[in-house]
């Protein structure tokens, strides 16, 4: 239970680093000697227990090896993430996080596809404004946020899942060269998993429903449908039958469109080589 501060309850983020304090304390280290026995920087463990940063899992995970206290900081970081998502994509987030399966067309790869470094330069936005002193705790914040969602894809009960990527998606490459080849190379290696098909929408398919949005569609346990457009920063739960509905039949005629997963898999493939050679 996280403690009330006048009246109201802590963050999460604080209950995570009041947590981390006590098992240093408990385990009669100071920050240095956290620091030189973890080889993690002094001033940045200091910022986590005070609250004023999210890890990476990966750090949770050698803490809680560390300290020997199971997944316990794993589980209180899992929660500290959530707040780190705007208001207005938690129910998305939940959707995504208990769906059985999930069939997305995407005009840019999505997060739960993204590798770290891709993700974080999108997120930072070199293709517009740069990363500042300023907004860089919260751009890694939501990068750690963005790299846990990808906990899904390797659970015991992964869903299954279709993502049709529109081809624009794979010719906007990011200034980096070599984030871009990772991330290239990284949506083949995806593709590998046996609950991942990925396919590619191409130029030649000319004009469509979806060329406009992104969307999702999630199916629960229950069977039940529930479609979540994106367009223009602005998106929308949808959960009503006929619109759902109308959503699932537009997948359907993108993903008659697309390349199969074979001819998708030797298209990305294709533009790797551009790529590096």
């Amino acid at each position: 239970m996280g403690e009330s501060v006048d009246g109201e309850r802590e963050s999460r983020r604080a209950e995570l680093g009041r947590t981390l304090r006590f098992l240093r304390e408990k385990a009669g280290k100071t920050l240095a000697q956290l620091s030189a026995e973890t080889s993690y920087d002094k001033s940045y463990l200091f910022r986590l227990e005070k609250g004023e940063r999210l890890s990476k899992r990966t750090v949770m995970e050698d803490l809680d090896s560390y300290y020997e206290c199971g997944d316990l900081l794993v589980r209180l970081w899992r929660d500290a993430r959530k707040e780190v998502i705007k208001d207005k994509y938690k129910a998305f987030m939940e959707l995504e996080a208990t769906a059985r399966i999930m069939w997305l067309f995407q005009l840019r790869v999505p997060g739960i596809l993204q590798t770290e470094d891709y993700a974080r330069t999108v997120l930072s936005g070199l293709s517009g404004a740069q990363t500042t002193a300023g907004n860089s705790d919260e751009i890694e914040e939501q990068v750690a946020a963005r790299m846990g969602r990808q906990e899904l894809l390797h659970r015991q009960s992964a869903p299954n899942i279709r993502v049709i990527l529109d081809e624009g998606a794979l010719r906007r490459a990011v200034p980096d060269k070599k984030v871009w080849t990772d991330q290239l190379s990284h949506l083949v290696e995806a593709a590998e998993l046996p609950n991942i098909a990925l396919q590619v929408l191409p130029y030649a398919a000319g004009v469509h429903d979806l060329m406009d949005s992104h969307l999702w569609l999630f199916w629960q346990r229950t069977g039940d449908a529930v479609a979540y457009a994106e367009g223009n920063g602005i998106g929308e739960l949808i959960d009503d039958p006929d619109r759902v509905l109308k959503f699932r039949l537009s997948y359907d005629l993108v993903r008659d469109a697309a390349l199969t997963p074979v001819e998708s898999m030797a298209f990305i493939k294709r533009l790797l080589e551009e790529c590096t050679s």
